[in-house]
């Protein structure tokens, strides 16, 4: 290996790739940051149930319709508002997985976000 870094780039090259490495970082924190206090929403059984999560797919918010209540029929409930939930978080990820693409080129950064 050449003195001061890899063979056939000089120090001044890899300084370079650690700063765009350094600005690469800072833009995928602000990215991260910025998708996480976002809030997502989905909703089920024709808006009869209606949730939100946050970007740190949190569940924030359960709206339900009163007509949507039925003693006979919990079950029902139970998945409309189990679908909202599950349909929240994957839009919170999609978007996420997105955007980061954006930043990265579509590079996989295994687990990083």
């Amino acid at each position: 290996m050449a003195r001061g870094g890899w063979p056939g780039m000089g120090g001044g090259n890899m300084q370079q790739l650690a700063r765009q490495a350094q600005k690469l970082q800072q833009k995928m924190t602000e990215m991260q940051e910025e998708l996480e206090a976002r809030e997502y929403e989905a909703t089920a059984g024709g808006d009869m149930v209606t949730v939100k999560v946050s970007g740190k797919r949190e569940l924030t918010s359960i709206s339900i319709k009163p007509e949507a209540v039925d003693p006979d029929d919990v079950e029902m409930l139970e998945d409309l508002i189990m679908v909202a939930v599950n349909e929240a978080l994957h839009t919170a990820a999609d978007t996420m997985e997105r955007e980061m693409g954006k930043l990265t080129g579509g590079m996989n950064m295994g687990g990083l976000f």
